[in-house]
C-alpha cells in the first residue's frame, strides 16, 4: 500500500483533476479561471518568514512579506498583492510574489502553468526546496521577463527555457545551495547553445551561482545577442580562454565574471564597448597581462574590480581618466612601478583598493579628487616617503589601511571629529609619538599602529575611542604604565600591547571587562600581581602575559574565564602549586607556564575529565618533583585523536588577532605567529620529576614534540612511545635513564629530531630509517650504547655502515662556513597567505635587510652544526623545516 494522501492534498488532488477537466493547457481561461488557478498555485506552499531571509551581500529580500497572505476568493484577483492583469482581457499578465515567504517543492504541473499569458514572472527570493526547474515554464510564450533566482532550485535548466523567444530578462542566479556543489544548478551545453541561439531578444542573462563548468567559455559564447546589456557569470566554474571580443559587445553595461578561478583571459587593447561598459568584474580569475591604456576610453566606467588576479606591469595613468567611476578594486595582482597619482584626482570615487601588489613610491603631495573617498587600502606594497596631510583632512574617509608599507615620519594630526571606522598603520617605519588629536576619531572601532617605531606613552585621550573593539600599538617603544582610562573603551575586544616597555601594574578593570576577549600583554615590563577578581561574565578567550615580571599566586578567578583557549603565563616570576583546577575550562587548548616559580607535585586530578581539549601543555623551567602525572596524561583526549587528516588547515584565532606562542621545537626556541589548530606538544623539561615514564604516555598519538629533559627520570624508556606514529621531536637528554633504547622507536615516520644524551641507557642503538640520519650527539654521555653512529662496537664487531653521503659533504662545508648569529623569521602582512610547502622564508637579520631563500636541503644536518640558540619566528609548524635548512643553504656570513 502506498501512503496515504492527507485530507489537503486530496482535496487539492480532486481540485486539480477538476481544474484541468475544464481548463485543459490549450484553452483559454477567463478571468475567474486565472483566480482559481493562483489559488491552488498557493495553496501548494506553506508560508514561513524564514523562506525569504534578507541577503545584504546581493541586496535580496531587504522587506520581505507574505504577499499571498492577502488573498481573498471573494476579491477580484487582479487587486491581490503581486498581480497584474490585462486592463481589457483582464488576463493576468505579471506576476511578482519576489520575497514572499513561500515554502515547499514547487510543483511540476503547478496550476501557476495556467496562466499563458504572463509577460513577467517574478518568484525570486522564496524557499522552493530544491526542485527542478520544470519543463512547463517553455509554454509561457509571451514571457519577456522571467526571475527565479534565490529560490533553492536545483538541477538541470531545461531545454524548454530555450522556447522562450520573446525574453528580454532571465536570470535564474543564485540557486540550488549556494554554500556547496550539492545540489547545485546547471546548464549543460546544448541547453546554452539553444539559449544563446534562440533567445535573440535577450538583454539581461543572469546565471551567477550556476555550474557552467561542461561550457567552454570561447566557443560557445560567440552567439551571443548584440543587444545585450548586462552578462553575470560568477561562481559558475567557467574554466578556459574568455572570448575577448565579449568586451566588444556594442550595448553590454554590466559584465560580471568573478569568482572563476580557472578562467582565462586578456582585455583589450583597443575597440572596447562603445562606451556603455558600466560594471567589469573580474575579481578572483586568471585573467593576465598587462591593463591596457585604453581602459581609460571607458568614459562611462562606474566599477572596475580586477582584484585577485594575475595582472602585472605598471598601472596606466589613463586611469584618471574615468571621471564616473565610484569603485575600484585591483588588489592581490602584481602591478609594479610608481603609483600614479592621477587615481587621486578621481573625483567621484567612493572605493580604492591597490593592496598586496609591488607599487613604489611616496603618495602625492597634494590631490584634488577624493572628496567622496569612504574606503582607502594601499597595505601591503613597497610605498615610501611622509604619510601626506591630506590623508588626515577627508572627511569622508571611514576606512584607512596603509599597513606593511615602509612609511617613515611622524602620524599626522586629524583635523575633524570625522567618520574614521578602521585605521591601519601597522608594519611600517613610522616614529614619532601617538597623535592626541587621534581621540577626535570618536567613531573609530579599529585601530592599528603595531610594528612601528612609535615612542612615547598612550595618550590619555585615546580613553575617549568608546567604540575602538580592536587596539594594537605591539612591537613599538612606548613605555610608562597602561593607563586604567583604557578601560573607557566599554566595545573592547582586541588589546595588544605587546612587545614594548610598559612597566606598572596591570589594571584591574581589564580583568572587570565582559567584552574582551584578547588580553595581550607578553613581553613588556609590567609587575606586580595578576588581578585576582576576573568577572563571571567575562569573554575572555586570550590571556598572555609571557616575559613580564608579574608575580605571586594564580588568582583563583581565572576559572571564571569559561570561554578561555590560550593561556601562556611564560616567562614570569608567579608561584604556587600546579593550577589543577584549570582543568575545568572545557575550551582550554593551550597553558603554558614554563619559566616561574611553581613548585611541588603534581597530584591527582581534582574534576572528573580535566583538559579534555588541551593541546599544547608546557610547564617547563620550574621545580616541579615527584613523579610525572600519569592520569593527568589519561584524560587528554585532544592530544590522544588523530584527527589530521580530517581537518582542513586552519589556525588558532579569529580574522581580527591571530593566537602565536612561544615553544621549544626541535632544539629551536620558535616563536609561532600563527598555532595550527593540529599543532601538540608537551614539553616537562627543566624540572625535578622523579621516577618511571608511564607507558600511558604512548596513548597519546597526536602528539609531535616529547621534552621530558633535564629531570631525574629513571627506568626504562616504554616501548609504547613506538606507538606515537606523529612524533616529530623527542627529548628525553640528561635524565638517568637505563635499559635499551626500545626498537619501535625506528618505525616513528616523521621523528626528525632525538636527544637521548647524558643517561645511562644501554645496548645497540636501533638502525634503519629516521635512525639513520641521527648523529653522535644524540647519543653522547651514554657509555653503554654502541652501534652506528657510534664508533663503539657491539658483539666485538665494529660497525661497518657509513654515515651518508650527504652528512659527509656536510662536515666539509661545516669547516669553512660556520657562522653563530642569531635568525629571526618574521611571518606577517595584510591579506598575505603564506604557502607553508612552498619553501619560501623570510628572515630577518638585522633592520632593514630582507633575505629570501627557497632551500630543500635536510633538517636533521642542523643538530649537528648548531648549539647555541635560535630565536626563531615562523608563521606555522610546517616552516620550520624550511627554516632550518634556509639556515644551512647559506654558503656565506651574513652581516
Amino acid at each position: 500500500m502506498g501512503k496515504c494522501l492527507s485530507r489537503k492534498h486530496f482535496s487539492l488532488l480532486l481540485s486539480l483533476l477538476f481544474f484541468h477537466a475544464q481548463f485543459p493547457f490549450s484553452s483559454s481561461l477567463s478571468s475567474n479561471s486565472h483566480c482559481s488557478a493562483l489559488l491552488h498555485f498557493n495553496r501548494s506552499l506553506s508560508l514561513n518568514s524564514s523562506a525569504s531571509p534578507y541577503s545584504p551581500t546581493i541586496e535580496m529580500c531587504f522587506n520581505s512579506y507574505p504577499k499571498t497572505g492577502s488573498w481573498k476568493e471573494d476579491k477580484d484577483c487582479c487587486t491581490w498583492d503581486g498581480v497584474v492583469c490585462d486592463n481589457s482581457t483582464r488576463h493576468v499578465i505579471a506576476l511578482d510574489l519576489s520575497c514572499s515567504w513561500l515554502y515547499g517543492s514547487f510543483p511540476s504541473n503547478s496550476t501557476l502553468f495556467l496562466l499563458r499569458h504572463l509577460r513577467s514572472l517574478n518568484l525570486a527570493g522564496n524557499y522552493f526546496d530544491y526542485s527542478l526547474i520544470s519543463p512547463e515554464f517553455g509554454r509561457f510564450q509571451s514571457l519577456t521577463h522571467l526571475n527565479l533566482s534565490y529560490s533553492r532550485f536545483s538541477g538541470e535548466i531545461p531545454y524548454e527555457i530555450s522556447q522562450l523567444s520573446s525574453l528580454v530578462s532571465l536570470d535564474l542566479s543564485y540557486n540550488g545551495n549556494i554554500d556547496s556543489s550539492l545540489r547545485s544548478l546547471s546548464i549543460k551545453t546544448p541547453v546554452w547553445k539553444r539559449v544563446i541561439g534562440n533567445l535573440t531578444q535577450l538583454r539581461e542573462l543572469v546565471l551567477d551561482y550556476t555550474d557552467m563548468s561542461s561550457i567552454t567559455p570561447n566557443s560557445s559564447m560567440m552567439n551571443l545577442s548584440s543587444s545585450l546589456t548586462t552578462l553575470r557569470l560568477s561562481w559558475c566554474h567557467l574554466q578556459g580562454t574568455f572570448d575577448i571580443n565579449i568586451f566588444r559587445l556594442p550595448c553590454i553595461q554590466t559584465l560580471l565574471l568573478g569568482f572563476n578561478p580557472d578562467l582565462e583571459g586578456y582585455l583589450p587593447k583597443s575597440n572596447w564597448s562603445s562606451n556603455s561598459l558600466k560594471l567589469l568584474s573580474l575579481f578572483s580569475t586568471n585573467f593576465s597581462g598587462e591593463l591596457p591604456d585604453s581602459i581609460g576610453s571607458l568614459k562611462s566606467l562606474e566599477d572596475l574590480d580586477l582584484g585577485d588576479c594575475n595582472f602585472t606591469g605598471r598601472i596606466p595613468t589613463s586611469l584618471g581618466n574615468l571621471t564616473q567611476i565610484i569603485f575600484l578594486d585591483m588588489t592581490s595582482n602584481n602591478f609594479s612601478g610608481l603609483l600614479p597619482s592621477s587615481i587621486f584626482d578621481l573625483p567621484n570615487l567612493y572605493f580604492l583598493d591597490l593592496s598586496n601588489n609591488q607599487l613604489v613610491g611616496p603618495l602625492p603631495n597634494h590631490v584634488s579628487g577624493l572628496n567622496l573617498l569612504f574606503d582607502l587600502c594601499l597595505n601591503s606594497n613597497f610605498l615610501n616617503g611622509t604619510l601626506p596631510s591630506w590623508l588626515f583632512n577627508l572627511t569622508s574617509l571611514m576606512i584607512l589601511s596603509l599597513e606593511n608599507n615602509q612609511f617613515i615620519g611622524e602620524i599626522g594630526e586629524f583635523k575633524y571629529n570625522n567618520s574614521f571606522d578602521v585605521l591601519g598603520l601597522s608594519y611600517n617605519m613610522l616614529q614619532g609619538s601617538i597623535p592626541s588629536s587621534i581621540s577626535r576619531l570618536v567613531n573609530l572601532t579599529y585601530l592599528s599602529l603595531s610594528s612601528n617605531n612609535l615612542q612615547g606613552s598612550i595618550p590619555s585621550s585615546i580613553s575617549r575611542l568608546v567604540n575602538l573593539t580592536h587596539l594594537s600599538l605591539s612591537s613599538n617603544n612606548l613605555q610608562g604604565s597602561i593607563p586604567s582610562l583604557i578601560c573607557n573603551a566599554s566595545s573592547l575586544e582586541v588589546l595588544d600591547l605587546s612587545h614594548n616597555n610598559f612597566s606598572g601594574t596591570i589594571p584591574k578593570c581589564l580583568v572587570h571587562s565582559n567584552v574582551l576577549s584578547v588580553l595581550d600583554l607578553r613581553m613588556n615590563s609590567l609587575n606586580g600581581t595578576i588581578p585576582s577578581t576576573f568577572s563571571k561574565r567575562n569573554k575572555l578567550r586570550n590571556i598572555n602575559l609571557n616575559g613580564n615580571q608579574v608575580e605571586g599566586l594564580l588568582p583563583r578567578s581565572l576559572e571564571n574565564c569559561r570561554n578561555l583557549e590560550v593561556l601562556d603565563l611564560g616567562n614570569n616570576k608567579i608561584n604556587g602549586t600546579f593550577p589543577y583546577w584549570l582543568g575545568s575550562i572545557l575550551k582550554l587548548r593551550v597553558l603554558v607556564i614554563r619559566s616561574n616559580k611553581f613548585r611541588g607535585c603534581i597530584g591527582n586530578p581534582k574534576t572528573k575529565f580535566p583538559f579534555p581539549n588541551l593541546r599544547i601543555l608546557d610547564i617547563s623551567n620550574n621545580e616541579f618533583s615527584g613523579p610525572l602525572p600519569k592520569k593527568y596524561f589519561k584524560y587528554l583526549k585532544a592530544i590522544m585523536n588523530v584527527d589530521e587528516g580530517k581537518v582542513v588547515l586552519k589556525y588558532m584565532g579569529d580574522y581580527d588577532y591571530h593566537d602565536s606562542l612561544n615553544v621549544t621545537m626541535k632544539g629551536l626556541n620558535i616563536e609561532l605567529v600563527r598555532i595550527q589548530t593540529v599543532f601538540t606538544t608537551i614539553d616537562f623539561s627543566n624540572n625535578r620529576f622523579i621516577g618511571e615514564m608511564p607507558q600511558i604516555v604512548g596513548r597519546l598519538k597526536s602528539l609531535k614534540g616529547l621534552n621530558f629533559s633535564h629531570n631525574n627520570l629513571t627506568g626504562c624508556i616504554p616501548s609504547s612511545v613506538g606507538n606515537l606514529t606523529n612524533l616529530e621531536w623527542l627529548d628525553l637528554s640528561f635524565n638517568k635513564l637505563s635499559g635499551e633504547i626500545p626498537k619501535q622507536l625506528a618505525d616513528l615516520p616523521w621523528l626528525e629530531v632525538l636527544e637521548l644524551s647524558h643517561n645511562q641507557l644501554t645496548g645497540q642503538i636501533p638502525s634503519g630509517k629516521q635512525f639513520n640520519t641521527f648523529d653522535n650527539d644524540s647519543y653522547i654521555d651514554n657509555l653503554g650504547l654502541c652501534g652506528f653512529p657510534l664508533t663503539r662496537t657491539c658483539n666485538n664487531h665494529e660497525t661497518k655502515q657509513p654515515p651518508p653521503s650527504t652528512l659527509q659533504q656536510e662536515d666539509n662545508l661545516e669547516s669553512k662556513n660556520g657562522f653563530g648569529w642569531q635568525a629571526v623569521l618574521i611571518g606577517y602582512g595584510c591579506g598575505v597567505i603564506f604557502g607553508t610547502l612552498m619553501g619560501y622564508v623570510m628572515f630577518k637579520i638585522g633592520k632593514p635587510k630582507w633575505i629570501v631563500r627557497m632551500v630543500k636541503l635536510e633538517q636533521h644536518i642542523l643538530l649537528r652544526r648548531h648549539r647555541t640558540p635560535f630565536i626563531v619566528k615562523v608563521v606555522d609548524v610546517v616552516t620550520v623545516e624550511i627554516i632550518v635548512s634556509a639556515l644551512l643553504s647559506i654558503k656565506c656570513p651574513i652581516t
